[in-house]
Parts: structure tokens; C-alpha cells; sequence
């Protein structure tokens, strides 16, 4: 009975439109109260131990690094580079788009940074050549969602953290999923420009090609350096993110500085922008508001998990769960319906850390692997950012493209067929998500 009133409170306190962090340990407060389970400080001991960890410290230095690269203009280098590298192909623009999000998926990890930075580059410049906005706000959303996929990764860290699985793992199980999420949105980028008669937007020039990419070779070294060091064992993902930090203020004030004295001495206008202290200022205070928001909401989801599991609650539903789905692929066809209409509601930090403790169990007896079983829950919560009511790319993308939240819920609604496909391929193929770590594995670098 309490239970109840504990969730009945909490999707009360949600609807009203109360933080996420706020309804949860709000609820929790209020089973802890009217059972006496605990002492009412238990919240507070349970909050601090939930955010007491290790690997969590990747998270701001991660949010920081994909602040650096916006404001320092180094996203711009990466869609000039894309640009160069797909947009002669036949609706260049949208190729360009898909392409910028992957390599920006290797610096910020997260959607919401790559669609408020790369994303008001990529629209701007698809309504310039001509594209139906509609079709901007699509494509950008949904190729948005790469960057939690593809290393690093927030959600993964998250993940790890809750699941006690290894993050390097996770990180190398990214790679291949997020690569076809690429390939599959820019098949359907493919299909609209042919069945529309949309051209390219630029002609392929190798020495083009061969400039953009030195302009940008700094930058797309980040990725590889961050999963060649995780791979090779010289960093932990931990210290992989205070690298990615460090190297993004590098780039953005020592590197271009001196690449502006060198284009001044060759008599040419300095192009590269420089981080100024007024800009460092607000990025940091971008991250720290950031990164409170995500760690308050691991803190509510840590006591209220505490309450599940002292209730016995998720042994419960486990075993619910087990009786209902007696195989691998029935629970796993549930867990995507499950977490599809999840990602609709919640926030994906609090949905991974409420979720996780209550269906890997069931998953490693139904003996599915915990990396694998980390992409799928991710993958079906990025599909959620783009669904209404909770879904954040969608307002992040409302207000760039200054269209109403209406009008972006039907731009994205045809390009989640892509993303959806894409998780029925890694959800029934295992190897799409375990073959490169199985790998790197046997030759001993995991």
C-alpha cells in the first residue's frame, strides 16, 4: 500500500512539473516517513553515497569538453570537414549533418550538446542552401542521438557506474551501434533527396578535402585518442575525460592562438576564435549547473532505488518479470517496449539509475550480457529524447530552429524509423554491440 502512494506521489509530483531529483527523493522521503523504515536522515546518507563514486567524475569533465569545443568555434571546423568529406553526395546537407554528429560524438557525449552546438551550425546552414526546415530539425535530432552511443558517453558512464560493468567495455560496445545508426540515417537522407530530387551541395575537391582536414586534424584526434588510451590501458575513462577537458582548452586557447600568429605572419586574417575569459567563465558555470543537475538526479534515483531494494520490491517485479518472460528474446521485445514508453516520461540519468538494478538482474538469469543489455537500455533512452512529453532535444531544437514544439515533434517523427530498426538489429544480433570488445579482449587490451 505504501508503495503505491510512493509512486502515486511520484508521478504526481512529475505531471506538476517538479525536478525529476526532486520527485524522487520526494516520494522515497515520504515512504521512509510513513513506514519508519529508517531515520528521515537515511535520504540524505543515501544521496551522498549514491554520488560518491569514482567514475562519476567523468561526467563533468566530459560536459566541460563538449562546452570548450562549442564556444571555441571547433565544431564549425568539424562541419566544414564534413562538408568536404559527403556534401557532393545527392542532399549533401543532411549527409553532412549526419557525418558532423559523428565525429562530434567522439568530443562531448551527450545529445544535448551536440544539437545545441553542432545543431545550430547544421540547420542554419541547410535553411541557407534551400532545405525544408522540417527536414533540418529531423535530421539533426535524430543524428543527435549518436553522441551518447559512440565513445564517451554519459549514459555509459552511468550505466557502469549502477551496473558495476567496465566502462572501456561499454565505451568499445558503442562503437559499431553507433555506426549504424550513421549508416541508416543517411540512408534515409539518401531516400528523401532521390524521391525529391535534391542534388549535392558541394563538389567534391581533393584539395578541399585535404585542407578541411588539416584545419580539423587536432580536433578528430580526441576520439582516438580517448579510446585508443582506454583500449591500451594508459587512462582510465575517468582520467580519459579530464584528458578531453584539458586537450579541448589546449585547442581552444594555446593551439589557436599561435595557428592566428602563423596566418598573420603568411599576411592572411587570423580565423580561428579564441577562448576568452568572459566565454571560459560561462562554460564552466555551464558545467557546473549541468553537471549538479545530472548528479542531483543520480542522488534522488539512489534513495529511491534504496527504498525498491530494502522493500524487496525488485526482487518482486523480477520475478514478475521471469514468469511473464520465460526466454532471452520475449523480455528483451518487453524491455524495449518498456523503456521506448519510459523514454517518453523520464530523464535518462534518472531512468538508467531506477531501471538498471531492477532489470539486469533478470537479464544475467536470462543470460544476456551486461554490455550488450547497457546498449540497449541507452539506445531506447536517446530514442526518447526525441519523443514528447520529457524529450529534451526536441525544446533544445525548438528553440534553435525558432519553430513551436509541435512542429519539431512531426519534423522527427519519420527518422525514428532509422533508430528504431537500428535497435531491433543490436537488441536480436548480439555481435553488432559485443564483437569489437570480444575482440579487444582477446588480444588482451580489455
Amino acid at each position: 500500500m505504501l508503495l503505491t502512494l510512493m509512486f502515486v506521489a511520484l508521478f504526481a509530483m512529475i505531471i506538476l512539473g517538479v525536478p525529476i531529483a526532486v520527485a524522487l527523493a520526494g516520494s522515497s522521503l515520504l515512504y521512509i516517513v510513513l513506514s519508519g523504515i529508517a531515520p528521515e536522515i537515511t535520504v540524505i546518507h543515501r544521496m551522498v553515497n549514491g554520488v560518491d563514486s569514482f567514475p562519476l567524475l567523468a561526467v563533468p569533465f566530459f560536459i566541460m569538453a563538449g562546452n570548450l569545443m562549442n564556444s571555441a568555434g571547433i565544431t564549425k571546423q568539424i562541419f566544414d570537414f564534413a562538408t568536404a568529406a559527403v556534401g557532393w553526395l545527392k542532399g549533401g546537407l543532411g549527409h553532412v549533418n549526419v557525418a558532423g554528429s559523428v565525429i562530434f560524438a567522439g568530443m562531448s557525449g551527450t545529445a544535448v550538446a551536440d544539437a545545441g552546438g553542432l545543431g545550430t551550425i547544421e540547420i542554419k546552414a541547410m535553411r541557407d542552401h534551400g532545405y525544408d526546415t522540417k527536414l533540418a530539425v529531423g535530421i539533426t535530432a535524430a543524428s543527435s542521438t549518436i553522441g551518447p552511443i559512440i565513445p564517451p558517453s554519459l549514459p555509459l558512464v552511468i550505466y557502469g557506474v549502477v551496473a558495476n560493468a567496465s566502462i572501456n567495455a561499454l565505451f568499445v560496445a558503442g562503437i559499431l551501434p553507433g555506426l549504424l545508426m550513421a549508416l541508416f540515417l543517411s540512408a534515409t537522407v539518401a531516400i528523401y533527396a532521390h524521391r525529391n530530387k535534391i542534388g549535392a551541395d558541394a563538389r567534391f575537391s581533393v584539395k578541399r578535402l585535404g585542407v578541411t582536414f588539416i584545419d580539423a586534424f587536432l580536433p578528430l584526434l580526441t576520439p582516438a585518442i580517448i579510446i585508443g588510451g582506454m583500449s591500451f590501458g594508459i587512462f582510465t575513462p575517468t582520467e580519459a575525460a579530464v584528458f578531453a577537458c584539458a586537450y579541448a582548452l589546449l585547442l581552444s586557447t594555446v593551439v589557436h592562438m599561435a595557428l592566428n600568429g602563423v596566418m598573420r605572419m603568411l599576411g592572411r586574417p587570423p580565423k580561428y576564435s579564441v577562448l576568452s575569459m568572459r566565454q571560459f567563465i560561462r562554460v564552466t558555470m555551464d558545467t557546473i549547473e549541468t553537471t549538479a543537475v545530472v548528479l542531483f538526479i543520480v542522488a534522488g534515483a539512489s534513495i529511491f532505488g534504496w527504498v525498491l531494494t530494502t522493500t524487496r520490491a525488485t526482487e518482486a517485479l523480477g520475478a514478475w518479470i521471469l514468469a511473464v518472460a520465460q526466454d532471452p528474446v520475449t523480455f528483451l521485445i518487453l524491455v524495449n517496449v518498456f523503456l521506448l514508453i519510459v523514454g517518453c516520461f523520464m530523464e535518462t540519468i534518472a531512468a538508467i539509475t531506477i531501471l538498471t538494478p531492477v532489470l539486469l538482474p533478470v537479464a544475467l538469469t536470462l543470460g544476456i550480457d551486461p554490455v550488450h543489455f547497457g546498449i540497449i537500455i541507452v539506445l531506447n533512452l536517446m530514442i526518447g529524447l526525441l519523443t514528447p512529453p520529457v524529450g529534451m532535444v526536441l525544446y533544445v531544437l525548438s528553440r534553435v530552429a525558432s519553430i513551436s514544439f509541435e512542429d519539431c515533434v512531426k519534423a522527427v517523427a519519420p527518422f525514428l524509423i532509422p533508430l528504431l530498426l537500428v535497435l531491433i538489429l543490436i537488441t536480436f544480433v548480439p555481435a553488432t554491440t559485443l564483437w569489437l570488445p570480444e575482440l579487444l579482449k582477446a588480444y588482451g587490451y580489455l
